[in-house]
């Protein structure tokens, strides 16, 4: 029976795929992609399921997946429904009002393309469309929506994945990305475009404006206000900082602010400041992998340098190395970065006076606990939300006029100082990590030094994360299978430690072991899972939303009693971490 049912889902799945497919073929689809998609057909059976299986997912941040024919496929097409559901929903909540909207992307490939259509179809809409004049950084957009009063704004871009993807994010008038109802009401609107025949291409080709370097000088003076020791870079402004775009979009911007905010002596490495959505010399342009920031470390051990900074493609991460006390360079991870940040702005806000009583700070659930620690000792209030910018974004809109958002930021290497852009920005917090350098040395430290100073005032928390890729239809079923598979028998103990707490952000509730006790997470649902255990351990589960992945986070911690025991218990730490992967067969 288990066969047969099987079976007819083949049966119903090659149905469907074959009805898209031919589709495909018809003359309102240029010659190209006919071709392709007939190829597809006659030699490629696999291929073609992928391509055409499903839609692509209009999720509540867009679009994003392999460029590619097909309905499951970032392409012109694909780009063109979702802008004329995005622009219908847009018309929806903004009747009889002039609507302007704002348009950007990056290095991948096809992005200025993709960028030109979406610009095309809005305006073809009666939009007034602001378009780059070329890619530039995905905070930047954020940031241009809020200056010049735009409703809704859009940047083409798939951040750090690889090379085969390219991505649509949509924005609010707020210069957020979509968060409830919206997310969920343009997804509607999207699904409602079900033909090319429903797309608006053509007129309005006047109401596109070329924008550029006017925005980015608004744009880099806000952010120059957000700087707290200019006397520091005075004095150490000439320390050797090495930088790469990692072929992105902040060669743009990253190397002229840092020059602007008296930071002199910048060496970017020349390979990789060319862009290029090929990204020749790393095997993924994600900062957070040491192989995408090596030649950015080869050259800053040549130049010897202090500091090494990169930043993704769409120049809103940021991957950063530092000298160790053997004059090594090691990498930090996201979560060591935003807490070291956080400490640091804390630290000058409080030195500076500007701590008020309403100030805060938000994180993610999957972030760092530190950081908690951090601003409780500054009286600071802070926030957890879900992982994902935009709900950081969310919180600063709610609190907007009341209180003062200093900083937040979440473990996938994505910060924000300031509120003036409503999503992560590289800009910017290259430039205050950069300060940080500065004023350690002003404070006769080094960044490692801060870091040792922090875990031994705070207690040293670890973090490490694995994803396990699982590609495809199969690999999606894979992953809810594991999901499900938690949730079904969820472990007792970790290492030895009992479990003493479940947190479920997909039925809300936060279950103590101990008691039976049950409570509401007060977030909203999210396909999420997390146990605590007795010794302050703590694991995440999290399927991505952008990748086809799973994600598996650790969270583990031990007193420091100096700064000289910080290898010791470091190297004890990273053994918890690997053990704790062994035990729940994860490697």
């Amino acid at each position: 029976m288990k066969k047969l049912l099987e079976n007819k889902m083949k049966n119903e799945v090659d149905i469907l795929v074959e009805k898209r497919a031919y589709e495909w073929l018809s003359p309102e689809y240029d010659e190209v992609t006919r071709e392709k998609v007939k190829w597809m057909i006659d030699n490629d059976h696999k291929e073609l399921v992928e391509s055409f299986y499903k839609n692509l997912k209009f999720g509540t941040g867009g679009l994003r997946g392999i460029m590619g024919v097909g309905t499951n496929r970032m392409n012109e097409y694909t780009v063109a429904m979702a802008t004329q559901g995005l622009a219908n929903y847009i018309v929806s909540q903004f009747k009889g009002q002039d609507i302007k909207v704002a348009v950007a992307y990056d290095s991948r490939n096809n992005s200025s393309s993709f960028a030109r259509k979406t610009a095309e179809i809005f305006a073809a809409n009666g939009f007034t469309v602001y378009l780059f004049d070329s890619l530039r950084p995905t905070p930047e957009l954020s940031f241009t929506i809020r200056e010049l009063g735009c409703k809704s704004g859009v940047v083409i871009t798939a951040s750090h994945n690889p090379k085969e993807y390219n991505g649509y994010k949509a924005y609010w008038e707020d210069g957020a990305q979509v968060t409830a109802p919206h997310d969920a009401n343009i997804i509607n609107e999207v699904n409602k475009i079900s033909s090319l025949t429903q797309v608006k291409t053509s007129g309005g080709e006047e109401n596109i404006i070329t924008i550029g370097e006017d925005i980015d000088r608004i744009y880099i003076d806000k952010l120059k206000t957000l700087m707290l020791s200019p006397e520091a870079v005075a004095r150490y402004g000439d320390m050797k900082i090495v930088y790469t775009p990692i072929h992105g979009t902040g060669y743009k911007l990253l190397p002229k602010f840092l020059e602007e905010v008296g930071f002199t002596n910048v060496a970017i490495v020349p390979e990789q400041a060319v862009p290029d959505g090929d990204f020749p010399t790393v095997k993924s342009p994600n900062p957070e992998e040491q192989s995408a920031l090596q030649m950015a470390i080869d050259l800053a051990v040549k130049e010897n340098a202090e500091l090494v900074l990169a930043t993704d493609p769409d120049a809103d991460r940021v991957g950063i190395a530092i000298r160790n006390d053997k004059n090594e360079f090691i990498l930090v991870n996201g979560n060591q970065t935003a807490s070291l940040l956080t400490y640091y702005l804390l630290r000058r806000w409080s030195d500076l006076g500007k701590l008020q009583g309403k100030e805060y700070i938000v994180k993610t659930i999957v972030s760092s606990e530190i950081i908690e620690k951090i601003a409780d000792s500054f009286n600071v209030k802070y926030y957890n939300v879900l992982t994902g910018f935009k709900f950081i974004a969310e919180i600063i809109r709610e609190q907007e006029g009341k209180t003062t958002f200093i900083g937040g930021g979440e473990e996938s290497y994505g910060f924000l100082v300031g509120d003036y852009v409503r999503d992560k920005d590289a800009i910017i917090s290259s430039a205050i990590i950069a300060e940080a350098a500065a004023w350690a040395k002003s404070q006769g430290m080094t960044l490692y030094d801060l870091l040792k100073e922090m875990y031994v005032e705070y207690g040293f928390f670890k973090e490490s994360l694995i994803s396990i890729v699982k590609k495809g239809k199969e690999g999606n079923e894979e992953i809810q299978k594991m999901m499900a598979d938690l949730r079904a028998n969820p472990p007792k103990s970790i290492l030895g430690a009992p479990v003493i707490e479940i947190r479920d952000c997909q039925t809300q509730k936060i279950i103590d072991c101990r008691t039976g006790f049950v409570k509401e997470t007060g977030l909203p649902k999210s396909n999420v899972l997390q146990f605590l255990t007795e010794d302050n351990t703590i694991v995440s589960a999290r399927p991505s939303g952008t990748e086809p992945k799973i994600k598996f986070y650790f969270g583990v911690k031990e007193e420091l009693c100096c700064k000289e025991k910080f290898e010791e218990v470091n190297t004890l730490l990273d053994r918890k971490i690997e053990d704790i992967k062994i035990e729940m067969n994860l490697i």
